[in-house]
């Protein structure tokens, strides 16, 4: 199947060169080995980071970290366009070229429970937690919880997205069974809206315009996900406000839901070859300058970020726990330190789920940073 990558440039071709098979123009030996000289200088520091489809998050922050660490042939940062959480962890295991992805932090336990891969946790490792995104499950009037879609026909979007790898864990992990569709998400909106479906998922940061243009008289609203300890592992918690979205939510309600963390991922490359190489210094400039992303115009959800965070079930890179050492607890763990006082004081020292933790810390940064600005 012919597959077109955006915003790259034939992979990252090897130093030899590709040659045509039809006859070219013959070129001094000064001329070629200047051309090679050129293309392994291009090709030395480029890193290519798999992102995901444009209406979500994953480009923007893509893009915001090339404008950040590009530093010409120095370190040069190519972010593609690609399928999605589930596909990204392919792209970074097979295709050449990826050596950074976007995923979610339950892609290990998709790769495990659909994919029958028990391994993936040996191979990939994460640079660092970032923001997380809200599981958003649209319905029909008929559809008043998750048990109402059982055996029923639902929408995940198509192959490799974030909604075809979370949606399968939480309803497998409920036992509920559905028929899976696997559509893009405006043809699995317009079939919801003609009830033709039971209902669609998306996973994807709150707001977004694919729900808020969604007009009050069709009908449709969030199926709320209920607070449950066989979430905790993986998941944080989430709501869904009607600030965010006036016309499916009621003024002044919300619908509970979980939030899926995001994970920059790496492949676990033989220390000190090419690849890690490449990684460590984009993983250093990375964490490096970390106040950049911290203020405008870069995307508020960098706020969100604590660099210390762990993921549950992952093994951070040595490569992220030699640049947080560097970078010291002035940067890193700052925050955390200062949530990690004000929780054991508001909490006598009782021990909280992780969800229950994440979602208090979310809370606590949204306050520094209003304090901040006051």
């Amino acid at each position: 199947m012919f597959r077109v990558i955006a915003l790259c440039a034939l992979l990252f071709l090897p130093s030899a060169g590709f040659t045509p098979s039809f006859a070219q123009p013959s070129k001094p030996t000064g001329a070629v080995d200047s051309e090679n000289a050129i293309r392994n200088r291009k090709n030395a520091w480029t890193v290519g980071v798999a992102s995901g489809q444009l209406e979500g998050l994953y480009p923007r922050f893509a893009a915001e970290i090339a404008r950040v660490l590009d530093d010409g042939d120095n370190l040069r940062v190519l972010p593609f366009l690609a399928y999605g959480a589930a596909s990204n962890v392919e792209d970074l295991l097979y295709l050449r070229g990826v050596d950074v992805a976007f995923t979610q932090s339950d892609v290990l336990e998709y790769y495990r429970t659909q994919l029958k891969v028990t391994n993936l946790q040996n191979r990939i490792s994460y640079l660092m937690r970032l923001y997380t995104t809200e599981v958003h499950i649209l319905a029909g009037k008929d559809i008043k919880s998750l048990e109402d879609l059982r055996g029923k026909k639902v929408s995940f979007g198509p192959p490799g997205n974030s909604a075809a790898l979370t949606g399968p864990v939480i309803l497998q992990r409920l036992n509920i069974p559905v028929e899976m569709l696997l559509i893009d998400h405006s043809a699995g909106l317009e079939q919801l809206r003609k009830g033709e479906i039971a209902a669609l998922v998306r996973v994807v940061g709150k707001p977004v315009d694919y729900f808020t243009k969604i007009p009050a008289e069709w009908g449709l609203h969030f199926v709320p996900i209920r607070s449950n300890k066989i979430f905790d592992d993986i998941y944080a918690f989430g709501e869904l406000t009607s600030t965010d979205y006036p016309t499916l939510v009621p003024k002044g309600e919300a619908v509970d839901t979980i939030a899926v963390p995001t994970v920059l991922a790496v492949f676990n490359w033989p220390r000190n070859s090419d690849r890690y190489l490449r990684l460590q210094k984009f993983t250093d400039a990375l964490f490096a300058k970390w106040d950049r992303f911290q203020q405008p115009p870069f995307h508020p959800k960098w706020r969100e970020v604590n660099l210390a965070a762990d993921v549950p079930s992952w093994t951070r890179s040595p490569l992220a726990e030699a640049a947080l050492k560097n970078i010291g607890a002035k940067n890193a763990t700052v925050d955390q330190k200062a949530f990690d006082a004000f929780l054991a004081q508001a909490q006598g020292g009782r021990a909280l789920p992780p969800a229950e933790r994440d979602k208090l810390f979310r809370d606590f940064m949204q306050w520094r940073a209003q304090q901040n600005q006051r």
